[in-house]
C-alpha cells in the first residue's frame, strides 16, 4: 500500500467538513440530475432498465403461492437497494465532473475505484437491511393474519376488509419508514463518497450520519421526495424506474457535493 493511500484511508472522519443545506439545494440537485439524464438519456435508459428488470423478476417470484404476502414488501423494499444500483451513476457523474468520457460503457468502471471493497461492504449492509425488512414484513403477516392466501384476490380481501389487514398496513408502513430512514442515513453520503474518495466504509458511513444529523428537516424532505419518485416509477411494473433511477442517482451525487466539502 502506498503512503498516499495510507494517508487517505487513515484520514480522520472529522476532517471532512459537513455543510448545512436548504430546500433550494434539493431543488437544484434534482434539476442537475434531470439535466444529466437528458444529456445521456439514450445510454442511461439502456443501463437503467436493469433495475426495473430486477424489480419485475422479484415481483413475479413474490406472486407465486405462499409468497403473495411478500409482494408489497418486495416492491417497496426494492428502493432500499437503490443506492447500490445507483453506484454506477455516481461514477458517471464523477467522470463527467472531471471532464472524462462518461457514456454507458463507463457505468461499471466503479469496480476500479480504490474504495470498491468498502463500497461492496456498504452494499452488503444494505442487502442485510433489505432482508431484515422482508423478515419483519413476513413476521407481521404471520402474527396478524397467519395462513398465506391462495390467490391475489384472497390476499386483497384479507388486507382491505379485515381489522387485522388494516393493522398490517399501518404497522408495515411504520416499519418501512424506519428501514427507509436507516438506509438514507447510512447511504446518502456514504455511497457517492466511496465512489469519489479513497476512504474506508466506517468513515463514509460516519460522514453520512453526520450529514443527515446536521440537516434533519432537509433530509426528511429528500427521503420523502425519493420515496414518492420511486413509487411513481414503479407504476406500472417498475418500468418508470428506467428514468427515475438515473435521475435520482445523478441528483444524489449533486446532493453529496453540497453536503460534504470535498
Amino acid at each position: 500500500m502506498t503512503v498516499a493511500r495510507i494517508e487517505a484511508v487513515e484520514r480522520p472522519a472529522e476532517t471532512y467538513e459537513v455543510r448545512t443545506i436548504d430546500s433550494a439545494d434539493l431543488r437544484e440537485a434534482l434539476r442537475q440530475g434531470w439535466a444529466d439524464f437528458l444529456e445521456h438519456r439514450g445510454d442511461l435508459l439502456f443501463v437503467g432498465i436493469i433495475y426495473p428488470a430486477v424489480g419485475i423478476l422479484a415481483a413475479v417470484m413474490a406472486l407465486q403461492g405462499s409468497l403473495i404476502p411478500l409482494f408489497f414488501p418486495v416492491a417497496a423494499g426494492i428502493g432500499l437497494l437503490g443506492p447500490v444500483a445507483a453506484s454506477g451513476f455516481y461514477e458517471l457523474a464523477r467522470r463527467r465532473e472531471q471532464g472524462l468520457p462518461s457514456d454507458w460503457s463507463h457505468f461499471f468502471d466503479v469496480v476500479r475505484r480504490p474504495s470498491f471493497d468498502a463500497l461492496t461492504g456498504v452494499a452488503g449492509l444494505l442487502l442485510v437491511i433489505f432482508l431484515a425488512w422482508l423478515g419483519v414484513a413476513a413476521g407481521l403477516y404471520g402474527a396478524l393474519i397467519g395462513t398465506p392466501p391462495d390467490s391475489v384476490a384472497a390476499f386483497a380481501t384479507q388486507l382491505f376488509t379485515t381489522r387485522e389487514g388494516w393493522a398490517l398496513i399501518v404497522l408495515g408502513n411504520l416499519a418501512g419508514v424506519l428501514f427507509s430512514a436507516t438506509v438514507l442515513t447510512v447511504s446518502v453520503v456514504a455511497m457517492p463518497m466511496l465512489v469519489d474518495k479513497d476512504v474506508d466504509a466506517r468513515t463514509a458511513i460516519h460522514i453520512s450520519r453526520l450529514a443527515v444529523a446536521a440537516n434533519k428537516g432537509v433530509m426528511l424532505r429528500w427521503g420523502v421526495t425519493v420515496g414518492v419518485l420511486l413509487v411513481l416509477g414503479s407504476i406500472p411494473f417498475f418500468v418508470g424506474l428506467a428514468v427515475v433511477l438515473p435521475v435520482l442517482g445523478y441528483a444524489t451525487w449533486h446532493l453529496y457535493t453540497r453536503l460534504v466539502a470535498r
